[in-house]
């Protein structure tokens, strides 16, 4: 006794929308979570705190490095150009960030401390990882 098939086996096409939105979709998150800026800069190893904060103000950035170089916004100044910028950051009540290498030395970070409170600049913060 033969049987017949009441249903036919056809060849079907798969539909690769929605294959298509998840890729896309994957594609647009690894967009925004990643950060393809490198910033160009002067290489500084901070020193780590426990009791750090984060600065919300605009601020200038003395960069001190490892072998006790001066960087005011990534451009290498002197201690008598240093004395002149600074007087002009008191003038418009800035605050400033020293970001100083921890292997830097302890009598330029002071050194550079010292001018900033000779001039007057009223807020100045140490840079430091937590």
């Amino acid at each position: 006794m033969k049987f017949k098939r009441r249903f036919k086996i056809e060849k079907g096409i798969i539909d690769l929308t929605p294959l298509v939105n998840v890729f896309f979709l994957l594609f647009i998150f690894f967009m925004f979570t990643s950060s393809f800026i490198f910033q160009p800069g002067i290489r500084v190893n901070l020193p780590k705190a426990v009791t750090s904060e984060v600065l919300q103000q605009g601020t200038a950035v003395i960069i001190i490095t490892k072998d006790d170089r001066i960087y005011l916004d990534d451009r290498e100044i002197s201690r008598e150009e240093l004395a002149s910028k600074l007087s002009t950051i008191a003038k418009e009540k800035l605050g400033l960030l020293i970001k100083a290498d921890s292997r830097a030395s302890l009598g330029r970070i002071v050194e550079v401390w010292d001018l900033c409170r000779e001039k007057g600049v009223s807020q100045a913060n140490i840079a430091t990882n937590q």
